[in-house]
């Protein structure tokens, strides 16, 4: 059971958060809407959970070969490929029917998720920049399905400012890569790693980062300040959540420069308890800035 829990690595589900930005920001607090939100978010749980255990088929030989990944389940050899594919295919169906259940809209941002991440194991992720931007997407699927899967219209800032940080957020994951990958280069003389990480540079992936982190605090900014979000009923205070969302990203920063972090953001956020408060107050700052 534990190579099992390993395989579908439940640590990653904290990304799934990102389906309730829709009711919370819409200040939709009713039990069914919450209720609904959990059901999304269980779907991208199990959805998420298949196209991990997807990557590890496909990417099992390469993964033989690394340090740290050649200890997963499927690269050790502790789970047969039949058994992961079995697997695979009963999370895929849960996920379908569980989004189904709330709206064909969240069943919608379902199968384009797994589509997307189709591609992106198969091509995508071989090619530079795009790689990112195609997992950015995964998470721009999520926050339409807290939204328009629950009939709520998104403001374009939100979704700006949800490209941005994600984008941010997988910029840091290569720059985490590629340190460890010139790290592996220097001691084994051998490939090991992504096949893009020979398009990228580290100085590179510092302007990327430090570009989008910029932008994703501008337009986070923008739309605590914006007409259409400060008409709203106690909406105008959403401004004074901004010191902490720049401490937030700030702090990440930190964990990626000085604590070699950014391989693994969820991991991050988890045993960080800066990064930990920094989400929890934040989320009751919300909440107390729009009650």
């Amino acid at each position: 059971m534990n190579y099992y829990i390993k395989l579908i690595r439940p640590h990653q589900y904290i990304k799934n958060g990102f389906v309730f930005a829709g009711i919370l920001f819409a200040k939709i607090w009713t039990i069914q809407s919450i209720l609904d939100s959990i059901f999304i978010f269980i779907a991208f749980c199990m959805i998420s959970s298949s196209v991990y255990i997807l990557n590890d088929i496909i990417d099992i030989e390469q993964d033989r070969k690394h340090p740290k990944k050649c200890k997963r389940p499927l690269a050790s050899g502790d789970i047969s490929t039949l058994s992961a594919k079995i697997l695979l295919v009963c999370l895929l169906i849960g996920a379908c029917l569980m989004s189904w259940s709330v709206h064909l809209n969240a069943l919608i941002c379902i199968v384009i998720y797994f589509a997307l991440n189709i591609f992106y194991s198969l091509k995508l992720k071989k090619i530079v920049i795009l790689d990112i931007f195609t997992i950015s997407m995964g998470f721009m699927c999520r926050i339409l399905a807290g939204t328009y899967g629950l009939d709520i219209v998104p403001s374009h800032w939100l979704l700006l400012c949800g490209l941005m940080v994600t984008l941010f957020l997988g910029f840091s994951k290569r720059f985490s890569e590629m340190l460890v990958a010139e790290s592996i280069s220097q001691q084994q003389k051998i490939d090991t790693t992504r096949e893009v990480l020979s398009h990228y540079n580290t100085r590179m992936l510092e302007q990327f980062m430090n570009i989008s982190a910029a932008c994703s605090l501008m337009c986070y900014g923008l739309y605590t300040v914006s007409s259409h979000i400060v008409s709203q009923d106690n909406h105008k205070n959403l401004i004074y959540s901004l010191p902490i969302v720049a401490y937030g990203i700030f702090r990440y920063l930190y964990l990626v420069y000085a604590r070699g972090g950014g391989g693994d953001t969820s991991l991050d956020i988890i045993t960080d308890k800066h990064m930990l408060a920094t989400m929890l107050i934040w989320v009751m700052v919300i909440f107390w800035l729009l009650s």
